[in-house]
This record gives structure tokens, C-alpha cells and sequence, in this order.
């Protein structure tokens, strides 16, 4: 039997959905580097986190969820590391490009992924991982390895992403997607003194607004409603594996918006990773559940 073309566009509409979300995160990134000469990654985060928690309100309406004391710890806990995550990562970008820091990364839900199944495959993965990080840090006397610091603030972000999987499943639960706009305000109340004592009067610049909005938009209100449409319609291990393709995106947002040119090496680090989190994901069990990208 042939496949219609109506079955086929539907098909072919939550990835494209996708594809779109994941572009609009990497863009949101670029475009955020842009704010960090005159708020730094603390102002821009702090920006972000705000413009995009009054979107999410008007969108979601977070107020009509029900919380018990249980789940309001785990939506804060999912709040706090939702806001490190974005913190963390744009600190990164400060020193280290858009795809390698993406790479870094995404070694937190890759590690979850990992987690869940734990199967004798599972050692391919964590080796492609390793040998993906072995070529991005530098060793020794390498000259073309990243910046250490600027490594180290991806790999916490990493550790944040994890820990947002983790609670958001659980907060999630309870509460649905209001779960997302409850996170996004604990994480802008979180942030926001870190900011304001960095940039001060700073974030008031008039200029700065159009594109923390812009910002907002691209990273958070855009991709993450595309995703939630996504994951209705698509399989959670289709899902997952189309996600582990993000540091690419990346890696070219980066060379296309900010002139990031990274060395073979460094995409063949990328490239490790990225199979590392496809592989883990076709191999995690069935009842494990899809990791959702929020950068």
C-alpha cells in the first residue's frame, strides 16, 4: 500500500514542528549573545527568564493549578534548576561556542537516558560520550582546546537539565503544562537578584527590551509551545532521537550568526555526542520518557 499524501504530511508535521522549535532555541541563543556586552550572561539570563515568565502567565495561567505541599516542593526544586540550567549555559557562552557548549551540555539528559536503561549497550554510549569530551577539553599543552571554566559552566548547566527532567516529570504530573509556566517564574524570582546585582541600571536600557522579548520568544514562549504539540504526536523515542540532533543546530547557529568556526576535532566531538544521545535514546526502555530540550 502507498502512503497517502495527507498521511504522510502528518507525519512529517510534528518533526518539521520540531526542527522549528529546535532552530528557534539555538537562534534565542545567538541572539541572546548579542546582550552580554551590556548586561553580561547574568543581565541577559535574568532579562530572559523575566519577559519570558509574564508570557508564559498570559498564555498558561499557571494560577488555576492545585498544589499540595509535595508538589510544590518538587515544582520549586523544577524551578530552581530550570533557572541554573539557563544561568549556568549562558555563562558558558561567554567564553565557549554555541554548539560545543550545547554539546556539554546535553551530557545531563544523556545521562538520564543512560540511567534508565542501563543495559550492557549502554557502555558504546558512555564511550562515544567520553570520547567526545576527551576532544573538546584540552589536555596538556593543546592549544585548541575550550576554555576550562567556560567547560565546566556547560557541564553544570548539564547537571541542571537532569535535574529539570527529573522534577519536571514529577511536577508535570500533577499539574500539566502550567508545570512549565510555574518553573519559568520560580527560575526568573531565582535568577533575578543575580542579575540586578550584576547589570544594576543596566537592564532598564530601553534598547535592550525589543530583544529581551525577542529573546523570550525564540528560547522559551516559541519552542517550548512547539514541542508540547510535538510530543502529542510523536513517539517518545522518535522525540528523543530527533532532540539528540540539537548541538548541530547549535554548532550552525553559531558559524551562521556569530561566526563561530569550530575546528574538525570539535565537530567530531559533536558528532560523538550526538550519536551517543541517538543511540541511548533507540536503546532506552520502553517506558522511559522523552527528554525535552529547554536551553
Amino acid at each position: 500500500m502507498t502512503t497517502s499524501p495527507r498521511s504522510l504530511a502528518s507525519a512529517l508535521f510534528p518533526v518539521g514542528l520540531l526542527l522549528i522549535a529546535m532552530a528557534s532555541i539555538q537562534s534565542g541563543a545567538s541572539l541572546a549573545k548579542s546582550m552580554f556586552p551590556i548586561v553580561g550572561a547574568q543581565g541577559t539570563t535574568t532579562l530572559r527568564l523575566v519577559f519570558a515568565s509574564v508570557i508564559m502567565l498570559l498564555l498558561l495561567r499557571p494560577w488555576r493549578a492545585k498544589l499540595t505541599a509535595k508538589s510544590l516542593r518538587t515544582v520549586v526544586i523544577y524551578g530552581i534548576a530550570l533557572g541554573g540550567m539557563n544561568f549556568l549555559f549562558y555563562m558558558s557562552l561567554r567564553t565557549v561556542p554555541l554548539g560545543i557548549a550545547v554539546a556539554l551540555e546535553f551530557t545531563g539528559p544523556l545521562a538520564v537516558a543512560i540511567y534508565a536503561s542501563r543495559r550492557a549497550v549502554d557502555f558504546l554510549w558512555i564511550g562515544l560520550a567520553i570520547i567526545g569530551l576527551l576532544l573538546l577539553i584540552p589536555m596538556g599543552e593543546a592549544s585548541h582546546g575550550i576554555d576550562l571554566i567556560g567547560a565546566a559552566y556547560a557541564l553544570g548547566a548539564g547537571v541542571c537539565w537532569a535535574l529539570y527532567i527529573l522534577f519536571g516529570q514529577k511536577a508535570g504530573n500533577d499539574n500539566g503544562v502550567q508545570t512549565a509556566a510555574l518553573g519559568v517564574m520560580i527560575a526568573a524570582l531565582f535568577i533575578a537578584p543575580i542579575g540586578i546585582v550584576h547589570a544594576g541600571a543596566a537592564l532598564l536600557t530601553p534598547a535592550l527590551i525589543p530583544v529581551a522579548i525577542g529573546v523570550a520568544i525564540l528560547s522559551t514562549a516559541l519552542p517550548y509551545t512547539l514541542e508540547m504539540v510535538a510530543l502529542t504526536r510523536l513517539p517518545a523515542r522518535t522525540f528523543g532521537t530527533l532532540m539528540s540532533i540539537e548541538p548541530a543546530f547549535g554548532a550552525l547557529s553559531g558559524l551562521l550568526f556569530l561566526q563561530e568556526h569550530l575546528s574538525l576535532a570539535q565537530w567530531l566531538a559533536i558528532t560523538c555526542i550526538i550519536l551517543a544521545s541517538v543511540g541511548a535514546t533507540l536503546t532506552m526502555r520502553n517506558e522511559s520518557k522523552p527528554l525535552v530540550a529547554a536551553d
